[in-house]
């Protein structure tokens, strides 16, 4: 299986990326920095350089062809302003969304953020509290998902760490915000992948006791 990966330098991604190159997958790493290309290549990924700010989705539809699936788990970072909150979490998500449609390309796994719809609406505007611009970001896009007839399955993790992952998490419409170890959000996405499972469903994702792919 060929998987497209958005933020291919980031950190679940590099994790996703060594699982699948183990499962015998083959990994494209999307990532913006050249420099970051002997990172995602020693976990297993092709890298594919291109910044999703400064492309289109006819462009970027043709570097996804042959791909089995695409995965956006990109994000502006912590330190970026709210107005890059809306121009990666949001507008790239969407971008991907727009090339696998023009590539034919059905499966699509979005990495989302919990609570995500519980957005401040008088703080969520350009010039707002960025995190609350992030929570609205992260809702448009999987609205904007939601609405396409693509098998997508967006998954909204709580709290992230970078604790070993135990394999034992929680899954639900709406949970209590918790944490999750990145590792597990890894682990997730690839049970998601390999199965097909959850097609067509949002759920959110934090530390709980249930096996994966029990809780799955």
């Amino acid at each position: 299986m060929r998987v497209i990966i958005a933020g291919g330098h980031g950190k679940i991604a590099l994790l996703l990326e060594r699982m699948l190159a183990d499962d015998g997958h083959q990994p494209v790493a999307i990532i913006r920095n050249p420099a970051h290309a002997g990172d995602v290549e020693a976990a297993g990924a092709e890298a594919l350089v291109l910044d999703f700010e400064s492309t289109n989705a006819e462009t970027l539809a043709r570097h996804l062809a042959n791909a089995d699936a695409v995965v956006f788990a990109a994000g502006a970072g912590p330190d970026s302003g709210a107005a890059r909150k809306l121009t990666v979490d949001r507008d790239g998500a969407i971008l991907l969304a727009d090339a696998a449609e023009r590539a034919g390309i059905r499966r699509y796994v979005l990495v989302s953020a919990i609570g995500a719809d519980g957005y401040d609406p008088d703080q969520a505007g350009e010039d707002g509290d960025v995190f609350q611009v992030y929570l609205k970001a992260k809702a448009d896009a999987d609205a904007d998902l939601r609405a396409r007839d693509l098998d997508w399955t967006i998954v909204r993790p709580g709290g992230l760490t970078d604790e070993a992952g135990s394999g034992l998490v929680a899954v639900g419409e709406r949970l209590e915000r918790d944490s999750v170890p990145r590792a597990d959000v890894a682990a997730v996405l690839l049970v998601l992948l390999e199965t097909g499972s959850a097609v067509r469903e949002q759920f959110e994702l934090t530390r709980g006791t249930i096996p994966i792919a029990q809780a799955l």
